[in-house]
């Protein structure tokens, strides 16, 4: 089974884009055709290039208006196609799209359009080509691809077949299902695209909005293990329009279009008994929390945050036997403090300085974990081994980020590295790593999101905006389904929202903030005071509206207020939160309680909270801030 990708779905000149596609891995391309207008080579020329860089040219598309067509307008069409099976041999494909037609003078029925591509047929195989037909979900008189496969059935030629694309049948919210019942050797070719369910105008949805799967709200699975119960076997092929894509990074995305696919092909060889000739790997790991985060600082930098991390009540547990590393515990929270002045964390604090620069996740199994993120295409990462230290097997994530992968035959790494040290147990309640706040850029997002949800088996939340006073940050929150693993992903696109100037000032620096949960806030603040903590002040209009909002007591709100404690509650429970104060150039804590079954992150607070934080920064005089 090849894979394959349209041309239109990145961004980049032809020769741009030719070479991150084959560099992610793919087989071939359709050749958008406006792709091939815009590059200066003749048709020939290209088709060796494409096929100097490994690819095959799967299809040539698109070939509007043809079927259903008066006269003369009907003629005018047959000409085109010649025209453009002209143009297909030069580049050396035998394939071409013809999608429904929309031309205003169309005249519709099945058996004329079968006639029409009937007639095609025979001037197709002529010349050893093919014609696959593929039903718009805006298309004038076929918008289905039932009709579709209909005219395909009544033309009844073997060089006449039907394309397939996900968005045009998951878009109308027309079941697969019945593609089951089409023979696969009438099945030429098929596309595959994700959306996020927006209720609007199909062609404008379809144009600007589309995804790769896994990154969207359709359930492209479901529409491609119907297609796989055929038996088809010809290519799978990505169509993307997205307006985003149009400015991204060409490698990125052609990065995440195969693992995409990788990913889609997996769960179908998984839900349905159909043979998938793609690479196996393990299924989706499953993840069960944060086993350390590692920070990167040097001097006096490094001795701000670890007077930070005690006042938060963590002792300083150990040292590393062989390198600058300190570990500081409380719970079930590691943090690693390294101050080495060589390898990767070194390199991360030269470019950011303070920064979290490496994250553990504990798996059920780290072999599977990274066997998985090889295969769907991302990067291993090394570092030479120090007398006694064990390999604990890490992948590059995103924006140089690192993550080690930590499971149980590994959970001695603390015993067998560290040296313990005889530090007083200052413990001010905190527990567990809660979640991981990550920023990016708003382009990056759908990355990310398809990076951890390729990985792992985590359930991603709704996007939702969160009002910063200077502008928009998108926000989409990924999780385990018992919660062990939380991550919420923070999309900037202005240097002037608190996470756009994280991102400007540490050179995209992935992580903000690190949520640490509590059983008891109350006393775990009063706790964190005695120890000199600072939290994020909160005005008293926060807590004013707090009593207009919810039935709280006046006990509890004072309780709150006096103890700068943000609260939010649905119908499954409470939500407490109180923030630190930044340091490390907009680094941040968040030390919160979850009361019953409250699955959300406080998202209410968030402008509240970002408020708060800008008039922090504007009375420490931080330069530029424009809030």
């Amino acid at each position: 089974m090849k894979t394959s990708i349209a041309t239109v779905s990145i961004s980049g000149t032809l020769t741009e884009k030719l070479r991150a596609i084959a560099d992610a891995g793919f087989d071939g391309i359709e050749i958008f055709e406006a792709d091939f207008i815009a590059h200066d080579g003749a048709p020939r020329d290209v088709g060796n290039m494409i096929r100097d860089h490994g690819l095959d040219i799967t299809l040539f598309q698109p070939f509007r208006d043809f079927e259903g067509l008066p006269a003369p307008l009907r003629a005018k069409a047959f000409d085109r196609a010649e025209r453009k099976f002209d143009l297909m041999q030069e580049l050396g494909t035998d394939l071409v799209l013809i999608c429904s037609s929309c031309h205003p003078a169309s005249l519709g029925g099945i058996d004329r359009c079968a006639d029409d591509f009937a007639e095609l047929g025979e001037r197709a195989a002529k010349r050893g080509l093919r014609v696959g037909y593929e039903a718009l979900a805006w298309g004038r008189h076929i918008n289905d691809h039932r009709d579709a496969w209909e005219i395909v059935r009544r033309a009844d030629h073997p060089n006449v077949g039907l394309i397939l694309d996900s968005f045009h049948t998951l878009g109308r919210k027309l079941s697969p299902e019945s593609i089951r019942a089409i023979p696969a050797d009438r099945i030429f070719f098929v596309q595959l695209a994700d959306a996020p369910q927006i209720e609007m105008d199909l062609l404008y949805w379809s144009r600007h909005f589309r995804n790769m799967p896994g990154e969207g709200d359709l359930d492209v699975t479901a529409f491609m293990r119907a297609v796989m119960a055929t038996g088809y076997a010809g290519p799978i092929s990505l169509e993307i329009f997205n307006d985003q894509f149009r400015g991204g990074d060409t490698k990125l995305l052609a990065g995440d279009g195969h693992r995409s696919l990788l990913t889609l092909m997996d769960d179908v060889r998984r839900a349905e008994p159909v043979a998938v000739d793609l690479p196996v790997m393990p299924a989706r790991v499953a993840a069960k929390g944060v086993s350390f985060i590692e920070f990167a600082s040097r001097g006096a930098e490094a001795q701000t945050l670890s007077n930070q991390l005690q006042t938060l009540g963590f002792r300083k547990a150990a040292k590393h036997r062989n390198k600058a590393l300190t570990l500081f515990q409380q719970g079930d929270v590691r943090i690693v403090l390294n101050e080495e002045t060589t390898g990767y964390a070194a390199t991360a604090w030269t470019a950011r300085g303070t920064t979290i620069c490496d994250i553990g996740l504990r798996t059920a199994s780290a072999r599977d974990a990274i066997a998985r993120a090889t295969a769907l295409g991302a990067q291993p990462f090394e570092q030479p081994l120090g007398p006694g230290e064990l390999n604990i097997p890490a992948i590059r994530g995103l924006s140089g980020s690192v993550l080690h992968m930590m499971d149980d035959d590994l959970a001695d790494v603390w015993q067998v590295e560290f040296a313990p040290l005889d530090a007083p147990d200052v413990d001010a309640g905190l527990t567990r790593v809660d979640h991981l706040a990550q920023t990016m850029s708003y382009d990056d997002m759908l990355s990310w999101s398809l990076f951890y949800t390729s990985l792992f088996d985590l359930a991603k939340t709704p996007m939702v905006d969160v009002i910063d006073p200077d502008g928009l940050v998108r926000s989409q929150a990924l999780s385990t389904p018992g919660g062990d693993l939380r991550i919420t992903l923070n999309g900037a696109d202005s240097h002037r929202t608190l996470a756009g100037r994280l991102l400007s000032d540490t050179f995209g620096a992935p992580l903000q903030h690190v949520a640490l949960a509590c059983d008891d806030i109350v006393k775990t603040a009063d706790k964190l005071a005695a120890r000199g903590f600072e939290a994020l002040n909160m005005p008293a209009n926060y807590y004013d509206d707090l009593a207009s909002r919810f039935d709280l007591t006046s006990e509890k709100l004072d309780a709150l207020r006096r103890r700068n404690i943000l609260y939010d509650e649905d119908a499954q429970g409470a939500f407490y939160q109180i923030y630190s104060r930044d340091f490390a150039g907009g680094l941040f804590f968040e030390i919160l309680q979850r009361e019953g079954d409250y699955q959300g992150y406080g998202g209410p607070n968030a402008p509240f909270r970002i408020a708060a934080q800008k008039r922090l920064m504007r009375a420490k005089g931080v330069p530029g801030d424009a809030g």
